[in-house]
C-alpha cells in the first residue's frame, strides 16, 4: 500500500519497491514504475498500484467424478504480475489519493477468475474419471490438469498474469462416503492388528516353552552332574578307603616284617651269646680237664667258700689233706726248678 503525505495544496505518495505505480494526469499516463515516490495534486492525479510479488490464491471446491460421486479438491495457486500496465487496464487497481488502499477489490475479482478457471479444469478431470482412481492419483492428475490449463489460458496471459505454481492439498469424497472406504482398509489394519497381536502371543507362548525347556534341561543337566558328583565322591571314598587300606596292609607288612627282623636279630644274638657263653663254657671245660683233680678241688672249694656265707664246720680228712700236701710240694718244686 503507497504512503500519501496530505499538505494544503499538494500531496506527496511514496510506494514500495514491490508495487508498480502507474499515474496518470488528466487521463494521460506520465509515470510507470516499481517503489516511484512523486508529488502531485490531487484534483487532476490518479495513481494505479499493483503488486509485483508472488500472490498465493486459495482454493476449494467440488466436483462429481465419473460414477457420480462428490469430489471436494483444495489447493492454492501462486501467480505473479508480470505486466502492470496490461493488468490496469483488465482491472481496476486505482487507489484512494487520501488513503492509499484500493478503492476496489481488484485481488479477489483476480482471485475469483483464477480459482473458477482452475475449478473448471478439474472439473474436466473428475468427470471423466472414476473415484478410485481420483483417489489414487488425484492429486498429481488434478494438479498437472489445472497448471497446464492456466499457462495455456489466453485470458490469464492477456491480463499479464503469469503462472508460478500450482498446489494440491487434498483431494477427498464426501465424508459418508470417505467413511464407507476407509472401512476395509479399518478393518484391514484392524485384522493386520489382530494377526500382529496373535503373532505376538504366540512368540510369547514360544519363547515362554523355550525358556521352559531350557530350564528343563538345565534342571536335567544339573541332576546328570550331582549325580557324576556324587559317583565321583563315592569312587573317591572307596579309592580313599583302598589306599588306606592298602597303607594299612603295607604298614602292618612293614610292621611285621621289622618285627620278625627284630625278632631274627635277638634270636640270632641271643643265639650267638648263647654260642659264645656255651663255647667259653666249653673252653673253660677243657682248660678244667687238663687241671689236676686237686686243684679243681681247691677252686670247687674256693667257689662255695664265695657262695657260702658262714662255715661252721670243715672235716678234713687225711686222705685229702695229704694229696694237697703232695700236689704243693710238686708246684713248689716246679716254682723253685724253674728259677
Amino acid at each position: 500500500m503507497a504512503e500519501i503525505k496530505r499538505y494544503p495544496i499538494v500531496r506527496h505518495l511514496r510506494a514500495e519497491p514491490n508495487n508498480h505505480v502507474l499515474r496518470f494526469r488528466k487521463g494521460k499516463q506520465t509515470a510507470s514504475g516499481r517503489g516511484l515516490s512523486f508529488w502531485f495534486l490531487p484534483l487532476e492525479t490518479s495513481v494505479v498500484e499493483i503488486p509485483t510479488d508472488d500472490r498465493e490464491l486459495p482454493f476449494l471446491f467440488q466436483g462429481r467424478s465419473r460414477d457420480f460421486q462428490e469430489v471436494t479438491v483444495q489447493g492454492a495457486i501462486t501467480v505473479r504480475f508480470s505486466d502492470a500496465e496490461k493488468l490496469a487496464r483488465r482491472v481496476d487497481f486505482t487507489i484512494d489519493l487520501r488513503t492509499g488502499r484500493n478503492k476496489e477489490r481488484p485481488l479477489e475479482r483476480l482471485a475469483g477468475i483464477v480459482t473458477e478457471s482452475a475449478q473448471q479444469f478439474s472439473w474436466d478431470y473428475l468427470a471423466k474419471t472414476d473415484l478410485e482412481e481420483v483417489l489414487e492419483s488425484g492429486f498429481e492428475a488434478v494438479r498437472v490438469r489445472i497448471d497446464e490449463g492456466l499457462r495455456a489460458h489466453s485470458e490469464l496471459a492477456d491480463m499479464g498474469v503469469d503462472l508460478v505454481a500450482v498446489r494440491i492439498a487434498a483431494v477427498r469424497p464426501s465424508a459418508d462416503l470417505e467413511k464407507a472406504l476407509q472401512t476395509p482398509t479399518l478393518e484391514r489394519l484392524q485384522q493386520q492388528a489382530d494377526e500382529a497381536t496373535f503373532a505376538r502371543r504366540a512368540l510369547a507362548v514360544e519363547k515362554e516353552r523355550a525358556i521352559e525347556e531350557n530350564e528343563l534341561q538345565n534342571r536335567i543337566e544339573l541332576a546328570r552332574r550331582e549325580e557324576s558328583l556324587i559317583n565321583q565322591k563315592g569312587q573317591n571314598r572307596t579309592r580313599e578307603a583302598e589306599e588306606e587300606a592298602q597303607a594299612a596292609k603295607i604298614a602292618a607288612e612293614a610292621q611285621s616284617e621289622r618285627r620278625a627282623i627284630e625278632a631274627e636279630t635277638e634270636s640270632n644274638a641271643i643265639a650267638t651269646v648263647e654260642q659264645a657263653r656255651v663255647q667259653a663254657e666249653r673252653d673253660r671245660m677243657e682248660i678244667y680237664r687238663e687241671f689236676p683233680a686237686e686243684q679243681m678241688l681247691g677252686l670247687a672249694a674256693q667257689e662255695l667258700a664265695g657262695k657260702l656265707g658262714k662255715i661252721e664246720h670243715l672235716s678234713l680228712s687225711p686222705d685229702m689233706l695229704s694229696g694237697l700236701l703232695a700236689n704243693l710240694a710238686r708246684s713248689g718244686a716246679r716254682r723253685l726248678d724253674a728259677g
